[in-house]
């Protein structure tokens, strides 16, 4: 059964009933369920199948083809001596099996292992496309984890390949609701709140969600999972970008970069941090991580383009190098002890934030404002001799004139204003009015987990409280 999805699957099943050919990438994070979504909408369409193989020769990509395509030819085959010959082969062995009434799905999977350098196989998939497949009752989806050369060598394509992808599938990790849906399939009963805790050490993958038992906490699942010596994820983060990315210390470099830093971070200063060259080629990492969902860019309240932040929005990657890398003992009892520490607290908040970041959309609606153009931004500005430092991680500009300025907090009970929280709120509001030279109408908002236990100190200065049950808004 698939969970969520409802836009993919209606994007998927929209172009079956197509009156002509179609050519669909999908994209996504690894393990984010792309081939599962396909090969289940597609199951009773899906007439040839070839997953790349990583790492493999050229030679042996064309064995692996020659192997699917005995499948469908029901006999014996001699491998094609290259992919010119191989998608002769393919179309000789799928043309009887087209018909009018109903489409056929040839599927590549794994693309970027696939298409090895120097085979000449998105060459030869375009000459097989415009020299025959267009006109037929058909589609070809391309998928793959590396979503940048995906949009560079297939989407963006000057070549044969040029303006033929018909249909474009971005598949992210599950939301807050996707995910809960998902447990509950799974008969996996968790307060909001815990789904919350599993959300900051597993994101929305389907395939960490997996892993979740039943009869265990959301604590003894995370150390289960994470900490145990037999744990999918203990050492999960070690495979993860070398299975994406060719070479790919820089791009571990940057994730570490951005993980050491409780808040977004400039280009320079990740070039800093991470030690990586100042030029091109880390705008290439920077950009293939945010086209795989492991980075997100946001820019500053009226700053330049130039001036964008970078934030890590993986939260696995995030737990890991913040508690499984550093922890020296492993095994039961582990996460425990960990979730007990102020560390752990501390760290909570930033995550939570991120979250929130990811869920603006239920965040508007909470607030009412679902059909208003907003765009998200964060504000910063550095402490001079005069004034000291002012930084707000997120607020929304409205259409309406209005902007929205977040307080975010994690805890375990109501959250309680004491007069010194609240007037460092009322400067925050003043300094950013005044600082920002906005004429917009400014309401603080807080979202926390379980609202405000409002009090003589926060009357008159939160317009609006968001709880955790508000990010479950679909």
């Amino acid at each position: 059964m698939i969970i969520g999805r409802k836009k993919e699957i209606a994007l998927l099943e929209d172009v079956l009933q197509s009156p002509k050919a179609e050519m669909v990438t999908v994209i996504g994070r690894r393990r984010v369920g792309k081939t599962f979504l396909i090969d289940n909408v597609y199951k009773d369409e899906i007439i040839f199948k070839q997953t790349g193989v990583r790492n493999a020769s050229n030679e042996e990509q064309l064995r692996t083809f020659t192997k699917k395509l005995e499948e469908l030819a029901n006999k014996k085959l001699e491998v094609p001596k290259d992919w010119l010959d191989a998608f002769f082969l393919l179309k000789k062995y799928i043309a009887p099996r087209l018909s009018k009434k109903k489409k056929v799905v040839l599927f590549f999977d794994e693309l970027p292992w696939l298409a090895v350098n120097g085979s000449n196989f998105l060459d030869y998939l375009g000459h097989f496309w415009n020299d025959w497949a267009y006109q037929k009752n058909l589609v070809i989806v391309l998928c793959g984890s590396a979503s940048s050369w995906i949009i560079k060598k297939v989407i963006n394509d000057k070549g044969g390949l040029h303006n033929r992808v018909s249909k474009y599938l971005h598949l992210k990790p599950f939301t807050l609701k996707e995910t809960e849906a998902y447990l509950q399939a799974k008969q996996l009963s968790f307060t909001r709140y815990q789904i919350v805790q599993l959300y900051m050490a597993f994101g929305g993958i389907p395939l960490y969600l997996e892993e979740i038992q039943k009869g265990k906490s959301a604590i003894q699942n995370i150390n289960d999972i994470c900490f145990s010596e037999t744990g999918l994820l203990k050492n999960e983060f070690n495979r993860l970008y070398n299975a994406l990315f060719d070479n790919a210390d820089n791009h571990v470099a940057i994730i570490r970069a951005l993980a050491s830093k409780q808040k977004g971070l400039s280009r320079n200063e990740i070039i800093k941090i991470a030690k990586v060259p100042n030029g091109s080629s880390t705008s290439i990492v920077l950009e293939e991580l945010e086209q795989s969902d492991f980075i997100m860019a946001y820019h500053p309240y009226k700053k330049k383009k130039k001036d964008k932040l970078y934030r890590l929005i993986d939260e696995y990657s995030l737990f890991y190098l913040k508690f499984i890398e550093n922890t020296a003992f492993s095994g039961e009892g582990t996460f425990l002890q960990l979730s007990d520490k102020q560390a752990f607290k501390i760290w909570c908040g930033y995550a939570y934030e991120g979250i929130c970041m990811k869920h603006v959309t239920s965040i508007k609606k909470a607030l009412g404002i679902g059909g208003v153009y907003t765009t998200t931004y964060s504000y910063l500005k550095k402490a001079t001799e005069e004034e000291k430092g002012l930084q707000i991680d997120m607020l929304l500009e409205r259409a309406d004139r209005v902007i929205n300025l977040f307080e975010i907090k994690f805890y375990n009970t109501e959250f309680v204003f004491t007069k010194a929280y609240a007037e460092k709120l009322r400067q925050r509001l003043w300094a950013f009015q005044r600082r920002s030279k906005t004429r917009h109408q400014i309401w603080m908002t807080m979202i926390t987990t379980f609202g405000v236990k409002h009090n003589k100190h926060s009357l008159g200065l939160v317009e609006k409280v968001l709880t955790l049950e508000d990010l479950f808004l679909e």
